[in-house]
């Protein structure tokens, strides 16, 4: 056996068997990647253990990067200051009174929650808290309302701003746009939850989902003149309350979109939009509690930071052995049909989602299908989309699905029973999947089109 290949096996395989006994991925692939780069330090002097710590320093140096820590620090401002709970009046006002109001409301405002936060654990602990309660009160079944919440709360990795797509742009080498893949994103995003819409419809007449009631009876949408002045009536305060928060959309989107700002200033302009919003603005959360918003964010950042710069040296030695060339060739050799090639890589990252988290996946899978698919045509961006959204299908598939355990435990159900319920979601799901990758139409927004 070669040393090249003993290190090879010791790289990959002591990364599953680390993982199998349950080791933190991040210290699964650090204890590969070091032992790894031991065997092949015999044969090649320049290759040392310090070439380790040097690829990790390396993977977080990037400008680029500080887009993840102000999108982190977002979403935590929006979790105290209660944004959750402006969404979801703004969709109960849409489609609340409707028979399954409330399973619309769950699409929706997964839908609108992801175009700010951009997390689909975010959104299953926030809104979930907030929806789920409200389903099973009004005649739903649990189960059911905890898997539709987990599966729309995927929207919110494709739906920008998204700090994976910036974990996928550093991981394909930085020759890809950011911004394009925010308006990539956009489309399926959007078109998923319509999805999760038409199935509600559809289980709403065969199970006689309850029907909702109207948020405001006698409320006129409209402002109402009073001795002289003026005052808002309800509704419109709903629609002003949500509306407000969902503008760090439009800062992301037009900003990066018609080149007022970078990704990464883009990011930054959003924190601060958002920080005033929610201390000086709507004031639903107190400034003397800051603090507990960057101690929450610093620990989140160093979950991702760790996992990057871990990925980014695991990633350096598999492309040193040759590894991600190997399963290159090997996948060619099976086939060289683009769909069924196509469909074989789709396969793959479910399976893999099931088992491993996103951010990992991105940073280690990229150096090894991006080869395989600019073969074909696919373009990084499209690549790029279609990566996202099979791993956030494994956000919310047992058995380490981070969305279905945070929404079972909010929900205090079985992950065996909701995902039963999810069923019919998983299809929705899997359905938007093939279309983004043998469709590229629908990656195409109109004017902001790549």
């Amino acid at each position: 056996m070669s040393m090249e290949l003993l290190a090879g096996i010791i790289l990959i395989g002591g990364f599953f068997l680390l993982m199998m006994v349950k080791v933190p991925v991040t210290f699964a692939m650090l204890i590969s990647t070091f032992c790894s780069m031991l065997v092949v330090g015999t044969y090649l002097p320049s290759v040392a253990p310090t070439t380790m710590i040097r690829m990790m320093i390396d993977g977080v140096s990037n400008f680029t990067m500080l887009a993840i820590p102000f999108f982190i620090v977002m979403g935590e401002i929006m979790a105290v200051g209660q944004i959750s709970d402006k969404i979801v009046d703004l969709a109960n006002l849409a489609v609340g009174r409707f028979r399954g109001g409330l399973a619309y409301v769950n699409c929706l405002d997964s839908m609108f929650f992801g175009g700010i936060s951009g997390s689909a654990v975010a959104d299953v602990s926030s809104l979930g808290s907030v929806v789920i309660p409200m389903m099973e009160k009004q005649g739903y079944n649990r189960e059911f309302s905890v898997g539709l919440t987990v599966t729309t709360a995927c929207q919110g990795v494709l739906i920008p701003p998204s700090h994976n797509m910036v974990i996928y742009a550093l991981a394909a080498g930085g020759g890809v746009s950011i911004g394009q893949l925010f308006y990539a994103g956009f489309v399926p995003g959007i078109g998923l939850g319509l999805g999760f819409i038409i199935v509600c419809i559809l289980l709403g007449k065969r199970y006689g989902f309850p029907k909702g009631e109207k948020m405001f009876k006698d409320a006129p949408v409209r402002w109402i003149s009073f001795k002289g002045g003026f005052k808002v009536g309800p509704c419109v305060k709903v629609v002003i309350s949500a509306i407000l928060p969902m503008m760090t959309l439009v800062i992301i989107m037009v900003g990066t979109g018609v080149g007022i700002f970078t990704a990464t200033e883009s990011s930054a302009v959003a924190c601060f939009y958002t920080f005033i919003l929610t201390y000086f603005v709507f004031r639903t959360a107190k400034l003397k509690d800051f603090g507990k918003v960057i101690r929450n964010s610093l620990k989140t950042l160093s979950i991702v930071l760790t996992l990057i710069a871990s990925a980014k040296a695991f990633a350096y030695m598999m492309t040193l052995l040759g590894i991600p060339q190997a399963i290159t060739n090997g996948l060619i050799g099976i086939t060289s049909n683009p769909v069924l090639l196509l469909l074989i890589i789709n396969v793959i990252l479910l399976i893999l989602g099931c088992f491993m988290d996103m951010a990992p996946l991105i940073m280690i899978m990229t150096p090894i299908l991006l080869p395989i698919v600019t073969q074909l045509g696919m373009s990084t961006v499209h690549f790029g989309i279609v990566l996202i959204f099979n791993l956030a299908i494994g956000l919310c598939t047992p058995p380490v699905g981070s969305a279905l355990f945070v929404g079972c435990a909010v929900g205090k159900t079985s992950i065996e029973a909701a995902s039963k319920k999810m069923l019919p979601l998983f299809a929705v799901m899997i359905v938007g999947l093939l279309l983004v990758t043998y469709v590229p139409f629908f990656l195409k927004p109109g004017l902001f089109g790549y």
